[in-house]
């Protein structure tokens, strides 16, 4: 998954409304889906961006040389690695280059031996695996740069957090840019020629990445400034750096995060670092005022989808206040103010829900009045279930909102009786095969579909009849063959 497609989540999720036609099962995932949905998201992004010694074992290539001497053992070490015994899958990715260096395996074992060992983790595991690591710059030069660089950044981390002081030499250095020479007055990366640097490139093998990581673990208050100066570089082949630095800025809180966070959603002059930038206020304390100034002060509306994101995230009281704010402002964006009046329904209150009440009676906008009927229903116990009531009988509404004001009294939890009574003094058609749709929606409920069975029986009006059989048709109720049985044979 894209960090694009991450960032957006709660976004699809947010104007991915239910209509009339969906069935319980969508709307019970829909709303157990959200209810961890600032912890998913960010759990996907983490995941996304996780410390580069955590992420899961990257499993070696299918085998792909079976008349080659060491083919079989190949086959065992890659075993052994999938099963996650690293210690096993060292020992025969050893014997490869070893006793066959000619082998077509021999490059691929030497690095996976060496991945090998520093997923062991003890500290002679990782003396031996940058021993490798540095044979296999020699010997197999291709595979090194591609691969190797990075997983000896990354063992050369762990050595360092344990005391091995030339290691933390060259991590410091490595997260410095070393590596960087001047052409000129142009700046570029030594050896970039032919460097993918696509935005979307995967900088995970970026070595300077991961000494930067490390240095993070290693000293906080030493990496912080390095991290600023990548995000200040603006040349094309920096942009992934750049929103990688983003994260590791936002997982070390200082007096300083909050403010250089900001400084990339103003300034950065790629729109996906900016998001990202944004986003990750939303875990860092204290940020609600530069939020609120992103809401008054930016023209970009992706920017303000994820501050309004951000808001939603911080439990300060005043964070509701500016979504609240937000969702007034008659001058905004009718898509962001749907935005916000979704994230305050997800913030359970007595004051957000009497603001959302209230605010409902002064729009004249159907998408918005839409919006606030659905982010009621998900306040539970606020006694929302009969003020949607009330506005699903009100003559004077839309009939398409009274009609959704229903639906969503229905998955609020009204009762069947409610339902019913409601039912058998309706006159208005429309209304009636509305409370249709929503007894179907309730088939746990046997009051629910007692009442279907009464109205596909006693209607009066054939089509509504109809609508009652089609919908019991659809369910499990064991009672339903019977019936329609009959019905056929009557």
């Amino acid at each position: 998954m894209t960090m694009r497609t991450l960032l957006t989540a709660a976004a699809i999720i947010s104007s991915a409304g239910l209509g009339v036609g969906h069935s319980p099962a969508s709307h019970d995932s829909f709303h157990s889906s959200f209810t961890p949905l600032a912890a998913s998201v960010e759990a996907q992004l983490r995941g996304e961006f996780a410390s580069l010694d955590q992420q899961a074992s990257p499993l070696p290539p299918e085998p792909w040389a079976e008349s080659d001497p060491a083919d079989s053992l190949y086959r065992l070490a890659r075993e052994a690695m999938s099963r996650g015994d690293f210690k096993r899958a060292a020992e025969i990715f050893h014997r490869i280059p070893e006793r066959y260096p000619q082998s077509a395996y021999a490059g691929q074992s030497l690095y996976f031996e060496a991945y090998s060992l520093y997923r062991s983790g003890g500290y002679e595991e990782l003396d031996m695996a940058r021993d490798r690591l540095m044979d296999l710059k020699k010997r197999y030069p291709s595979i090194a740069k591609k691969d190797g660089d990075p997983l000896l950044t990354r063992v050369c981390g762990e050595l360092a957090k344990r005391g091995d002081e030339p290691c933390a030499l060259s991590i410091d250095r490595k997260a410095q840019g070393d590596s960087d020479v001047t052409v000129g007055e142009t700046r570029t990366l030594q050896g970039s020629q032919g460097r993918n640097c696509s935005p979307d490139a995967d900088e995970d093998s970026d070595d300077r990445i991961a000494a930067l990581n490390a240095l993070l673990q290693m000293d906080a208050e030493r990496a912080m400034p390095i991290l600023q100066k990548v995000l200040a570089r603006r040349d094309p082949c920096s942009v992934a750096l750049r929103r990688k630095a983003v994260f590791l800025v936002s997982q070390k809180r200082t007096d300083q995060t909050a403010n250089i966070l900001m400084s990339v959603a103003r300034s950065d002059p790629d729109q996906e670092t900016r998001e990202q930038a944004v986003f990750w206020l939303s875990q860092v304390p204290g940020s609600t005022g530069l939020l609120e100034e992103i809401l008054k002060g930016s023209s970009d509306e992706n920017i303000k989808d994820k501050a309004l994101f951000a808001l939603s995230q911080q439990n300060e009281p005043r964070a509701a206040q500016i979504l609240r704010d937000f969702a007034a402002r008659e001058g905004e964006n009718s898509d962001l103010r749907e935005k916000a009046i979704f994230w305050l329904g997800q913030r359970r209150s007595a004051d957000n829900t009497q603001f959302l009440r209230n605010l409902y009676s002064r729009l004249t906008n159907e998408d918005l009045k839409e919006k606030i009927l659905f982010s009621l229903s998900q306040q539970r116990g606020a006694g929302n279930e009969q003020w949607l009531m009330d506005i699903a009988l009100n003559p004077k509404e839309d009939i398409e909102l009274r009609k959704k004001a229903l639906f969503w009294a229905g998955q609020s939890g009204v009762a069947i009786s409610e339902m019913s009574t409601l039912y058998n003094r309706m006159n208005d058609t429309e209304m009636k095969e509305q409370i249709i749709f929503v007894l179907s929606q309730r088939q746990s409920d046997r009051a629910a579909m007692d009442k279907l069975f009464d109205i596909a029986k006693n209607e009066k009006d054939a089509e509504l009849r109809k609508k009652a059989i089609f919908w019991l048709g659809q369910s499990r109720d064991p009672r339903v063959q019977q019936f329609l049985m009959d019905l056929i044979n009557r």
